[in-house]
């Protein structure tokens, strides 16, 4: 349909571009290429990086924003999952920091943290961490009471419990959780290079939408939608493989 759409010109193509058009633009940013027509000067990909090089400075963004995310939240959530007075004091905090759209607190965040990276970075925490946070509780206070009973009635201690019992159970939702989290991190992307985003593929989107230069904005969508395919599947892919017990009886 693009195809057809594109070629019976029913869209000005400052708004919708060929298809070749925006691989041409996906090929010049990956590229040396001239400034302009008979100039001799060439320049590197757009904003002096490759493109593939703009993407792998927002995963490294998105690495270490989701990254310490798995650090914290799923303590918090197995904590708040097994002593009660801590869920019932944390998590309606939770659920507000939840409810926050990124762009909510993204001025605030570059007021405390700078333009730099440090405030993508937080940025990409707090959009991932309620997610594990709330992910690891629930799958917590799924666990079956009678998987709990039957360990104690063997004699099994609190810690053997929590251990081989609570922990394996809630697994299977720490992985989903995280996959979760990792889908609103990057959707957050964009948000969180919005300024200073040079390199970012989020960035260069953005860059992109205000130069007009529609081509190159879909092409970033296309490789933004790509990645987090792959990201997705690569989650199913080790959640699978630590969790080979789930969904079987």
């Amino acid at each position: 349909m693009w195809w057809l759409i594109t070629a019976a010109k029913w869209v000005d193509p400052l708004f919708l571009p060929t298809p070749r058009t925006v691989w041409d633009a996906f090929y010049r940013a990956n590229t040396w290429h001239q400034v302009a027509p008979g100039v001799p000067r060439e320049v590197l990909g757009e904003q002096n990086y490759f493109l593939w090089e703009h993407l792998i400075a927002s995963l490294q963004r998105i690495v270490a924003g989701v990254g310490l995310a798995i650090v914290v939240g799923p303590p918090l959530g197995f904590l708040m999952g097994t002593v009660r007075p801590i869920a019932v004091a944390i998590e309606p905090y939770l659920n507000f920091l939840r409810a926050l759209p990124p762009l909510g607190y993204i001025g605030l965040l570059i007021v405390w943290f700078g333009i730099g990276d440090a405030s993508k970075i937080w940025l990409l925490f707090l959009a991932a961490f309620p997610a594990i946070t709330i992910a690891t509780l629930s799958g917590v206070q799924d666990v079956k009471e009678a998987q709990v009973n039957a360990a104690r009635a063997l004699g099994a201690s609190r810690v053997h419990v929590v251990s081989h019992v609570i922990l394996p159970a809630s697994l299977p939702a720490v992985i989903n959780g995280i996959r979760l989290a990792v889908g609103f991190a990057w959707t957050t992307v964009v948000a969180a290079e919005l300024n200073n985003g040079i390199p970012g593929i989020g960035g260069l989107a953005y860059y992109a939408g205000q130069q007009t230069n529609t081509a190159l904005t879909i092409a970033c969508i296309i490789v933004i939608g790509i990645t987090a395919l792959i990201l997705d599947l690569l989650i199913k892919y080790v959640g699978a493989w630590a969790t080979p017990w789930q969904g079987k009886a």
